[in-house]
């Protein structure tokens, strides 16, 4: 693999790990609070706004992710771009 195309994935794999675990995380916590609520057997409404919440930030999360993959995706595009020129 070309050095240049390493030394690109090098920083989107670092911004991309910390995404991963923020969502994971998030699931996390969203099953621990719908274990709690399932357990009590009533409705908490501070747990219902926090289960919200929750969920806007990992539809939030998934997007940044998202968009991260689309970013990766263009920037392998346009070294392979790249590469082809250089070889021909």
């Amino acid at each position: 693999m070309n050095k240049q195309v390493l030394a690109l994935f090098i920083p989107i794999l670092a911004l991309s790990i910390p995404v991963v675990a923020i969502i994971f995380s998030s699931l996390t916590k969203m099953a621990k609070f719908k274990a709690d609520a399932q357990a009590r057997g009533l409705p908490n409404p501070e747990t219902d706004a926090r289960m919200a919440a929750l969920e806007d930030d990992v539809a939030m999360l998934r997007r940044e992710l998202s968009e991260t993959q689309e970013r990766l995706d263009f920037t392998e595009r346009l070294l392979a771009q790249r590469s082809e020129v250089n070889r021909g």
